[in-house]
């Protein structure tokens, strides 16, 4: 049952469907994302400071921003990846989203604006993601104290990048203590008990995610490839601690709870947060329904213990 406090909003997305976004521009379709991202921005969240910045990679140069809350602990840097069905977000989306958990966590956060298909389909962000990692453990200096810790976190499509990242790096010593993964998916099939009770009309819509698939992949047919479907990874052995957040009525619910029980199988220590009665994407919603928001509060306390204990 959807949480009382969502309930208006679930309402009103039901009677006004919007149009297929495969119908519209993927210009369109960003503008749109970003207008909503604003239209429910609340308040602006006070921080130590915050800087854009850019991570040079090999061929390319991503945009980033660096966030240093007030009460900074200086124990971790957070690398963050947006949502966004691996096609739309960026920095200024996410950015009330990255100040709120900032400032919740007292953990500085460098959030990424990753490649985008159709632009650039996969293994474009699977590749920035990995290779962002990589740099920002070579100077973490630059960004955080040299003895702070590293924790890799994504919401969405997001979390199904930081998800393979963790995975292919597992093995690297990059010092990252936690992986915290938001309602990711995990792979394109989309056949689990939740996403047929919850796959329409519930704030994340099957059709949509299969059709957003069909523009990240580009005609890449091996589902079966974990950078792809991260629940077909053969072996997550020395994969970091991960936190999964996942919502009750979220059509990704089921792959997020089976991923977690992956990565308990390969020995690795797993903590599974579930936020009773919320949607798909519920976090960004915290700033105008703060019932959204409360499982934060115990999602900063699990990636404090990993700090603390690693």
């Amino acid at each position: 049952m959807v949480h009382k406090a969502l309930e208006a909003m679930v309402t009103y997305v039901r009677e006004h469907p919007a149009t297929m976004y495969s119908s519209e521009t993927i210009e369109k379709r960003r503008s749109d994302y970003l207008n909503v991202a604003e239209a429910i921005r609340g308040e602006e969240i006070a921080m130590e400071s915050v800087t854009d910045v850019v991570i040079p990679l090999e061929g390319r140069m991503l945009q980033a921003r660096h966030y240093v809350p007030l009460g900074d602990e200086s124990k971790a840097l957070v690398v963050y990846f947006h949502g966004g069905s691996f096609c739309i977000g960026d920095l200024e989306t996410h950015d009330w989203l990255c100040r709120a958990l900032s400032t919740k966590t007292k953990m500085r956060f460098l959030a990424i604006e990753y490649r985008l298909a159709p632009e650039h389909p996969f293994p474009a962000g699977v590749n920035d993601t990995i290779d962002t990692l990589r740099y920002v453990a070579a100077n973490l200096s630059k960004f955080a104290h040299e003895d702070a810790k590293l924790i890799v976190l994504g919401d969405s499509s997001g979390g199904t990048f930081a998800a393979v990242a963790a995975a292919q790096t597992r093995n690297e010593n990059l010092n990252i203590v936690a992986q915290v993964l938001i309602n990711p998916p995990m792979g394109p099939e989309i056949v689990t008990e939740s996403s047929n009770k919850y796959g329409s009309g519930f704030m994340l819509d099957n059709d949509q995610l299969r059709a957003d698939y069909l523009q990240y992949l580009d005609g890449y047919q091996d589902h079966t490839d974990p950078r792809v479907s991260p629940l077909m990874a053969d072996d997550l052995t020395n994969s970091p601690p991960a936190i999964m957040v996942v919502a009750q009525c979220d059509p990704l619910r089921d792959e997020g709870v089976a991923y977690a029980g992956l990565l308990e199988h390969f020995g690795v220590e797993v903590e599974l947060l579930e936020a009773e009665g919320m949607t798909h994407g519920f976090l960004r919603l915290g700033s105008i329904i703060p019932e959204c928001f409360e499982i934060v509060t115990d999602l900063a306390e699990h990636m404090h213990r990993f700090v603390e204990t690693a």
